[in-house]
């Protein structure tokens, strides 16, 4: 039987037995299963955060998939899944969002539509 995490892991990994404190920027997808204290920021591309990791830090991506703890706020332009094992604390932004059975999360939930134009306001009454 395959690794179910397996065929998430594209571009750059952070194992288990790594600990970091300060930003991560990166043009690249990553999978984190490690600790991490600060920033995550990867624009256009795919987080990954491992059973095992545990992140205390603002996070910033396209697609965000959580498996393991995350205390701090999620901001991505696509989804974010927690998975049923995983633990999020911290405010949610995002076009699309899966909370699976078993999840853990507290938080508040703001759902952006990345194709909608904000209306422009009224300058006719000037």
């Amino acid at each position: 039987m395959s690794d179910p995490i397996q065929p998430l892991r594209k571009g750059a990994t952070l194992g288990r037995s790594i600990v970091l404190k300060g930003d991560i920027q990166a043009d690249e997808d990553l999978y984190l299963d490690g600790r991490v204290e600060g920033t995550v920021d990867l624009g256009d591309h795919r987080l990954t955060i491992g059973p095992h990791a545990r992140v205390r830090a603002t996070i910033r991506a396209r697609d965000v998939d959580i498996m393991g703890r995350v205390h701090g706020n999620v901001d991505a332009s696509g989804r974010i899944s927690i998975r049923s094992n995983a633990q999020l604390t911290g405010d949610l932004k995002m076009a699309g969002v899966v909370i699976e059975d078993g999840a853990y999360f507290k938080g508040s939930i703001d759902i952006t539509h990345p194709d909608a134009k904000r209306p422009e306001p009224d300058l006719s009454s000037e």
